[in-house]
């Protein structure tokens, strides 16, 4: 998939089948709409696009208004949205930043000056609730009047639905938020994950090693930045690392702001995700986990972030989670593994 920031970067194809969205989660909805994008540009000799925006237009109000609770939770990293979106046969996305100009652009220019001009659309594929335009004061059936006076289709795709629930990414942020990885994962089509490079932090889970019995060399992490302050789930997970080597890793790991620690930390109180794998690939050495990609599945929510009142305890909390995480990978998940190969046969 071809990527591009900004609506006159090189490269941007001439004509296009587009859709616009925030795609935040890629969820099942998406994935229906993008699979019936991909098929008509197919039909139609030109390529899929998506159109999307960085930051979600409600983060840009929120800071506006100085009302950060306006900003929604963010399900997915970019580079998770672009991987997914990538999955789905997408072969164009143009990301482009919501700004003020963007904010202001009066709905009948939004389609003169970007679907037409800038994009090139032959066929426009939206959702059953899309606005666009200053004020969003853009509808579907602006949308398709200008599409007949300037020569391109416009399709809408109603609300899509499984098991009777709307799938969105409200449900998916609201399953996220109840620790329902479960729900999650039925509304995604697949697991929950994070992806990213591993980058260094402060290396305190070597040290915490030496305060609890049985941690042979720490908890040792791989850390992953999530850029936005604040993320759809938060607390501490059983999980499955895959990256590492052929065969997906069980682990732990805490998806937040770290309250037992100073967020004066190498890190500056920004929100990660810090992975310990059960057990970590001998051949790998003590380094190998550093620059590498990986993608991070959170499988089980075991409880929320908690603040320890020493390291000490932060240690006895970590070696409890890791043996919670053990027992969910040696019970639960190897029971619904059962059924689900079951299911396949």
């Amino acid at each position: 998939m071809n990527i591009f920031h900004g609506l006159r970067a090189r490269g941007v194809a001439d004509a296009c089948a587009l859709t616009i969205g925030n795609f935040d989660g890629v969820h099942r909805g998406h994935q229906a709409m993008l699979a019936l994008l991909v098929n008509e540009a197919r039909n139609r000799g030109v390529p899929s696009c998506v159109l999307t925006f960085e930051p979600h237009p409600r983060d840009y109000f929120a800071a506006l208004h100085r009302k950060p609770d306006l900003a929604p939770a963010r399900i997915g990293t970019l580079r998770d949205k672009l991987s997914e979106l990538a999955h789905c046969g997408v072969q164009q996305t143009v990301v482009v930043r919501f700004n003020q100009q963007l904010a202001r652009l009066p709905a009948q220019a939004f389609i003169d000056e970007v679907v037409v001009r800038a994009l090139g659309a032959r066929y426009v594929l939206v959702g059953d609730d899309f606005r666009y335009g200053a004020q969003r004061s853009g509808d579907y059936a602006q949308l398709d009047a200008a599409g007949r006076a300037q020569g391109f289709d416009v399709a809408r795709m109603m609300s899509y639905e499984v098991h009777g629930e709307r799938v969105s990414s409200t449900a998916v942020r609201q399953a996220l938020a109840a620790g329902d990885m479960l729900a999650t994962e039925r509304l995604l089509g697949r697991p929950y994950s994070i992806s990213g490079h591993v980058v260094r932090g402060r290396q305190l889970g070597r040290a915490l090693g030496a305060r609890s019995a049985g941690a042979g060399d720490g908890f040792r992490t791989l850390n992953l930045r999530f850029a936005h302050w604040k993320p759809a789930a938060s607390g501490i997970f059983a999980v499955r690392v895959h990256g590492l080597q052929e065969e997906p890793l069980p682990g732990v790991a805490n998806l937040g702001v770290r309250p037992s620690l100073d967020a004066r930390d190498v890190n500056g109180g920004q929100v990660l995700l810090e992975t310990h794998c059960l057990a970590w690939p001998a051949a790998l050495g003590p380094e190998g986990g550093y620059g590498k990609i990986v993608r991070v599945e959170l499988l089980h929510k075991l409880h929320d972030e908690l603040k320890y009142e020493s390291l000490a305890a932060l240690a006895a909390g970590i070696a409890r989670d890791c043996e919670d995480a053990r027992a969910y990978f040696a019970t639960t998940y190897a029971q619904t593994r059962r059924q689900t190969t079951r299911d396949r046969i």
